[in-house]
């Protein structure tokens, strides 16, 4: 079985570290939406080792400070779906980081931006 994120070329990373990368997210539901994925093929949050746990924070860190500089957005939306019930359509671990400004959502939170990956995961499918 082929996996798409494990095919990405190292020439797409915006950023990465020992056991993971970062891409742009192809349908971003905001300006700077990235995406997180591991080196390593695996499925779900709930099967990453310690040591890949200390390096995903690092990564989240590092892509922070990529999004702060380039984007400077006031807040952020980082999401994982693990399993097809939670909308993960792509089975190798991967999280959303989704930057937030000024008047582009109205209250609700992480809801609202679940509601749109909702719908970005159901055009993909």
């Amino acid at each position: 079985m082929s996996c798409k994120f494990c095919e990405i070329p190292n020439s797409s990373y915006l950023l990465e570290n020992s056991m993971f990368y970062v891409i742009r997210d192809k349908n971003p539901v905001a300006r700077g939406h990235v995406l997180l994925i591991s080196k390593r093929h695996f499925e779900s949050f709930f099967d990453i080792t310690v040591q890949e746990s200390i390096e995903y924070r690092d990564i989240i860190l590092k892509a922070r400070a990529y999004l702060d500089k380039h984007y400077a957005p006031l807040g952020y939306n980082i999401g994982i779906n693990c399993g097809s019930h939670a909308g993960q359509s792509v089975f190798h671990f991967h999280a959303h980081i989704i930057p937030r400004y000024a008047g582009d959502r109205k209250k609700g939170g992480v809801q609202k931006a679940v509601r749109g990956l909702r719908e970005y995961l159901e055009e993909l499918l």
